[in-house]
């Protein structure tokens, strides 16, 4: 006979956590992860305007772009910003290039106590090594279906 979970919750326990429980602001969250993240591509469009316009070829521009952002991504995490924009934009931190090296360098600065080699140099990827992984497996698969197809 299955234990009955009801009896250890009684009505009046429930209305407390319904009146404790903050409401989700779901609405508000998606609003600022668009902008926000919005706000990252259009800055990184910018750069690779500003790249183009001072002779750069366009893969280099592109090239360029990601560098620069991936630099100022851990260049705001090592200064506890990229943490601060995150608490506040969600998953519109997260999703640009910047937000992949936040996960790189936060994993390093998180153990970083533990030495350089063994702490910062090996731990490094705990969070974004998984990403790696399945991201050059899909690519090598795609590019393998793509060579078999054509």
């Amino acid at each position: 006979m299955p234990f009955n979970f009801e009896k250890l919750a009684p009505p009046v326990f429930d209305q407390m956590v319904k009146e404790v429980k903050p409401k989700p602001t779901v609405l508000k969250n998606a609003v600022l992860a668009f902008v926000v993240g919005g706000l990252i591509c259009a800055l990184g469009q910018i750069m690779f305007f500003s790249y183009l316009s001072m002779g750069l070829p366009e893969q280099d521009a592109t090239s360029a772009t990601a560098g620069t952002l991936v630099f100022l991504g851990a260049l705001l995490t090592g200064l506890g910003w990229y943490d601060t924009l995150g608490k506040f934009a969600g998953a519109g931190s997260i999703v640009p290039i910047t937000g992949f090296s936040n996960s790189i360098v936060a994993s390093a600065l998180e153990f970083k106590r533990e030495g350089y080699i063994f702490g910062v140099g090996a731990k490094m990827f705990i969070i974004a090594g998984p990403v790696l992984v399945y991201g050059f497996m899909t690519s090598a698969l795609i590019g393998l279906t793509y060579y078999l197809v054509r």
